[in-house]
């Protein structure tokens, strides 16, 4: 690129984020925006990697927010979504790329009979504990401090607390949640497998439904943690929801409840099961599946769970496209090396420059951490996290074309390469350097 046409690229750019703030909301898509001095806007991505308006490349580690499993624009899905589009967009009646979509993730989910679809991921666990209630004519949920279950009223409880929440109470994440549901919504520590079984025991009669991130946000479940959830959910009468909205299809191909060996009653799915198109989904037994069934009961007894782009073709497709990639031998093989490398030469890196620093969660998707409290369990043991460190961290790492969302996830795909990991490893040394400084 000349000077006059990079000159004109980054005018272009500015020019872009000063109308971004003037018409979008916040000047961004979500709660966070990037720093002034490192924000960008995205013009395209390629497999590993992102071009910005100002044409600068950026190796991508946050892939959309998880949904870009195997990199951006793979040619196969890109084909297969080709071949769909000009058949149309959307139906909203039954189509041959749903259907064959939910029967493969039946095939794939060990708690699946029966698959239902939404829009997203909030859709999906919001129907998900409405499935519940319905099912046991119960009111109360009990979440995990820390947990995050998308927007919906009843997921933000307890996600970001400044302080351990009084439990099995906790405080709303946002204004606008409204108060009614106060007590509805019941908070646990991660991890703590003896207060989650006393708090299910006191609250049997009541409970509808426990839903728990396996793998919650970065923390690793710690031995017997899910298995005693498990059983407690069985003796209350309780539906167990795994929220597998990011490890589905990720950690494993029967995603956190293969890996970890607990078989949930009902599991949502989200980001990574439809190939970077928007779609999400409930998996679980049909005999609490069957109360979203029109076609057996009766109107006032059912679980309403409707949605107009439910069962999208286009997404259906690129969904089929995207499990039969990662059916292929070696794809889980490649989580593991690439990311496995990363989470320790990053800790090793952090430890030469002085720095207490830990990559805590799973191969294929972890989080970097400034804390020397070990072992990192729940939520409290994060809050020990130098956040502004990272921040600071996370800004060197942008200027130095790493693509992270700070104090977030690292998030791996099929497409990346030995070379990207080199590059970053040697972004990682610079920013612990100059964070330093």
């Amino acid at each position: 690129m000349t000077p006059k046409a990079e000159r004109a690229e980054t005018t272009r750019q500015a020019d872009l984020l000063e109308r971004a703030g003037r018409y979008l909301a916040g000047g961004g898509l979500g709660l966070f925006v990037l720093p002034p001095e490192v924000n960008l806007v995205i013009a395209e991505g390629r497999g590993s990697h992102v071009t910005t308006v100002d044409g600068r490349d950026y190796i991508d580690y946050h892939l959309g927010s998880g949904p870009a499993l195997l990199g951006h624009g793979h040619p196969e899905i890109v084909a297969a979504v080709q071949r769909q589009v000009p058949k149309g967009s959307t139906y909203y009646f039954l189509n041959e790329p749903v259907i064959r979509l939910a029967e493969r993730m039946v095939e794939a989910i060990p708690c699946a009979d029966q698959v239902h679809f939404t829009g997203s991921g909030t859709e999906a666990t919001f129907f998900a504990m409405r499935l519940a209630r319905g099912a046991t004519g119960r009111s109360k949920i009990l979440k995990f401090e820390g947990g995050w279950h998308g927007m919906n009223d009843y997921a933000l409880w307890g996600t970001v607390p400044k302080r351990p929440s009084p439990y099995p109470n906790a405080e709303p994440d946002s204004i606008g949640i409204p108060e009614v549901l106060r007590g509805q919504v019941l908070v646990a520590p991660f991890n703590d497998a003896a207060r989650a079984v006393e708090i299910i025991r006191q609250n049997a009669h009541e409970l509808a439904a426990v839903i728990v991130e396996p793998l919650q946000r970065v923390l690793q479940p710690v031995p017997g943690f899910l298995e005693a959830v498990r059983e407690a959910a069985t003796r209350a009468g309780s539906v167990l929801i795994f929220d597998e909205i990011v490890t589905g299809f990720r950690i494993a191909w029967g995603g956190a409840q293969e890996r970890y060996g607990v078989v949930p009653d009902v599991a949502t799915y989200g980001k990574a099961m439809s190939g970077g198109f928007p779609m999400a989904a409930i998996a679980g037994r049909s005999e609490i599946m069957k109360h979203f069934d029109a076609r057996r009961t009766e109107r006032p007894r059912l679980v309403w769970a409707s949605g107009t782009l439910n069962g999208n073709p286009v997404s259906a497709t690129a969904g089929l496209a995207a499990l039969d990639i990662l059916s292929r031998p070696g794809a889980y093989e490649h989580f593991h090396k690439i990311g496995g490398r990363l989470r320790r030469e990053i800790e090793a890196l952090g430890a030469r420059h002085g720095f207490a620093v830990q990559a805590p969660g799973e191969d294929a998707v972890f989080g970097v951490r400034f804390t020397a409290r070990k072992p990192l369990r729940n939520w409290e043991d994060l809050l020990t996290s130098d956040t502004q460190l990272n921040l600071r961290w996370s800004t060197e790492l942008l200027t130095r074309g790493i693509l992270v969302n700070p104090n977030e996830k690292f998030y791996l795909s099929l497409a990346h390469t030995d070379a990207d990991v080199d590059r970053t490893l040697e972004a990682c040394d610079q920013a612990f350097a100059a964070i330093k400084r």
